[in-house]
C-alpha cells in the first residue's frame, strides 16, 4: 500500500470519518502535513494558535496541564490511531493543554480550516464530530468522579483496567510517575497502591511488568 492509502486507511478507522465516502478521506489525507518527534520532544504549548488536528501513526504522546508550582496533571495519553487536540482543531481556539512525545512518534495534522469546511459541507460528519466530544465528555466527567470519589487503589485498579484494553496507555514512557500525574497522586502513592493490588492477588510483578490476575476483583477494587 502506498503512503497516501495507509494514511486514508487511518483517517477512515477515526470515529470522525468513518461515514464519509473513501473519495472524501482520501482528499482529506492529501491535505495533511508530516511531522516526526522525538522521544521528550514538544508537539505543542498551552496558550500557541491550534493549528488542527493531530492523529497519530507510531509512537505516542501525552497531553496535559501544569498548575503555577509546575505540578503536572496529564489529560489524555494518544497512541498509533488516536487523534488528539480535538476541541481546539474545531474550535480554532489556542491549544488548552501542552502536549509531550513519549516516544519518537509519528503524526498527521489536518488543518482547522478544512475541518471548518467540512462540517459546513456534511451534516452527517458534523453529527459525528458532535457524538465524539459527546462521548468524550462523558469520559471527563466519569474522570471527576474518579478523583472526588474514590481512592488512589481505586483508580490505579480502573486505570490497570483501562490499559489492559487500550495500547496507548502502556508500553514506553509510562512510567510510575506518569501514571501518578494521570491520576492526580504521587508515584510513592502508585507504588503503595501497587503494592496493596498484589496484595490482594489482584495482580502480580514479573520483572518491570505488571500481570492482571483477577480482572473481577481489580473490578470491584476500582468502585472503592
Amino acid at each position: 500500500m502506498t503512503p497516501d492509502v495507509l494514511l486514508a486507511d487511518l483517517l477512515h478507522r477515526l470515529p470522525y470519518f468513518a461515514r464519509l465516502p473513501s473519495a472524501r478521506v482520501s482528499a482529506l489525507a492529501h491535505q495533511t502535513t508530516h511531522h516526526i518527534f522525538q522521544a521528550g520532544e514538544t508537539v505543542f504549548v498551552e496558550g500557541e494558535p491550534s493549528a488542527g488536528l493531530w492523529i497519530i501513526d507510531r509512537g505516542r504522546v501525552k497531553v496535559f496541564r501544569l498548575n503555577l508550582e509546575g505540578r503536572e496533571h496529564i489529560l489524555q495519553f494518544a497512541g498509533p490511531g488516536d487523534s488528539f487536540n480535538d476541541i481546539a482543531a474545531i474550535d480554532g481556539r489556542p491549544y488548552a493543554a501542552n502536549c509531550i512525545a513519549l516516544s519518537e512518534t509519528r503524526a498527521w495534522l489536518l488543518p482547522h480550516d478544512i475541518l471548518v469546511i467540512e462540517l459546513r459541507r456534511d451534516p452527517e460528519f458534523a453529527l459525528a464530530v458532535i457524538d465524539v466530544l459527546a462521548n468524550r465528555a462523558r469520559v471527563l466527567v466519569q474522570r471527576i468522579e474518579d478523583l472526588a470519589l474514590h481512592t488512589a487503589t481505586a483508580r490505579l485498579a480502573g486505570f490497570l483496567l483501562l490499559q489492559s484494553k487500550n495500547p496507548s496507555l502502556s508500553g514506553p514512557g509510562i512510567t510510575r510517575a506518569v501514571i501518578a500525574a494521570r491520576l492526580a497522586t504521587t508515584p510513592e502513592t502508585v507504588s503503595r497502591a501497587l503494592r496493596d493490588l498484589e496484595d490482594t492477588g489482584a495482580i502480580r510483578f514479573d520483572r518491570h511488568r505488571i500481570i492482571i490476575l483477577a480482572p473481577d476483583l481489580l473490578q470491584e477494587i476500582s468502585l472503592q
